[in-house]
């Protein structure tokens, strides 16, 4: 039975009541106050994921965590997805004088005066992005970082027509809608396995009576699904790469190797040449792609060091260690992250914010040492030829 905004589903003996909202909109943080008011549920499911349940309870967590400690922990990814619905988010409040996400804290609220349990029943942002990324080409990735990172810095305004459109919709699918409209397979982990997911952790929440605080996007998609069963783990897993294309990524450095070690078979002192080649075009590439960015003194040698090695590693890269170094010896707090948008429009702000000038040094590094690394091998078949 559907009644303004309320879908209620009798599943398996539980009552379930889907509250269909609109994340920009104070009526429907209303709404969720009075029907959990009303209803006293047992559980209180809302569309959130613990990283962003932890951005929206405990926000001085995040300001409090410098770059250094979030690549450690293998949270970049997540604090960059962050920064984009945070930038997002931003614009649009200052735009409107609304607060995105009401509604969701509003449940959280809710379910503590009520005693009600807090089920946090949407996928792993970091999951949803990866099955994402799995699912694109070279193309398609880099378009959803453009689209990212436009979401983070575009000064764009937002019109009337187009705030009303994305009350239908959740932030994640609002930022990559353009994208999704490119790419219709990405229907399935943005939109698809989220409605699965939801629908299984609410149907599985403790107790007889439960209440579903979701995006007026999914509802249609959970009371579809939630007469079917869902194997969370499988939903919940992350893609590996395919074996050919984890393959191809050492042919190249094992192709470099051999060539080098079959020259030394043929004349050592041209091994050595060589060997000397490739340590010298990749690291002063690589140096000179940190010196470039003005990176700390240690930072430019790291790059000098790494790049020799890292260049024969597919899963490794230059620009990377040169970033965590200068993010060490120039540590950023999130605080630098939150001055992100404003600081990028002015190239005094471009050069002082800390994190600008680590991504600047990992770009630089990375794109240096790939020239390098080019001519490198050049001159490695040159030398291989001349003593074949």
């Amino acid at each position: 039975m559907t009644e303004n905004n309320l879908t209620r589903i009798h599943w398996n003996g539980k009552e379930i009541i889907l509250i269909g909202t609109a994340h920009i909109s104070r009526q429907s943080a209303e709404q969720v106050k009075e029907v959990i008011e009303r209803e006293r549920p047992d559980a209180v499911c809302v569309e959130l994921d613990r990283q962003r349940y932890q951005a929206i309870t405990e926000g001085n967590r995040w300001k409090d965590m410098d770059i250094f400690q979030v690549i450690k922990e293998k949270k970049a990814a997540l604090l960059f997805a962050n920064l984009a619905l945070s930038s997002f988010q931003k614009r649009m409040a200052r735009q409107f004088g609304i607060r995105p996400g009401q509604e969701m804290i509003q449940g959280i609220e809710s379910a503590k005066e009520t005693g009600a349990r807090l089920v946090l029943a949407d996928r792993d942002i970091q999951t949803t992005f990866s099955r994402i990324w799995h699912n694109v080409g070279w193309k398609g990735k880099s378009l959803l970082l453009a689209q990212v990172i436009s979401a983070i810095f575009s000064r764009e305004t937002i019109s009337e027509e187009e705030l009303e459109k994305m009350k239908e919709q959740d932030m994640i699918q609002t930022i990559l809608q353009e994208f999704a409209d490119q790419f219709p397979e990405l229907k399935k982990p943005l939109v698809d396995e989220r409605d699965q997911y939801l629908a299984e952790r609410i149907k599985t929440a403790p107790g007889e009576k439960i209440v579903a605080v979701l995006g007026a996007a999914h509802v249609p998609g959970v009371i579809r699904e939630i007469e079917r069963d869902h194997d969370l783990g499988e939903l919940e897993e992350v893609p590996v790469k395919k074996r050919r294309f984890h393959l191809l990524g050492w042919l190249l450095p094992a192709l470099i190797v051999v060539l080098i070690a079959a020259t030394f078979f043929l004349n050592p002192s041209a091994g050595v040449d060589q060997t000397l080649s490739w340590v010298l075009w990749t690291g002063s590439f690589s140096a000179a792609g940190a010196a470039a960015a003005f990176g700390h003194p240690l930072t430019i040698l790291t790059a000098f060091v790494a790049a020799p090695l890292t260049t024969l590693h597919p899963l490794l890269a230059s620009g990377w260690f040169a970033g965590l170094v200068q993010a060490f010896i120039r540590r950023p707090s999130v605080r630098d992250f939150e001055n992100l948008a404003e600081d990028i429009m002015s190239v005094k702000g471009f050069w002082n914010n800390k994190v600008t000038r680590i991504l600047l040094i990992v770009i630089l590094t990375n794109i240096a040492t790939s020239v390098g690394t080019f001519i490198a091998g050049v001159d490695i078949v040159r030398l291989f030829f001349q003593n074949v």
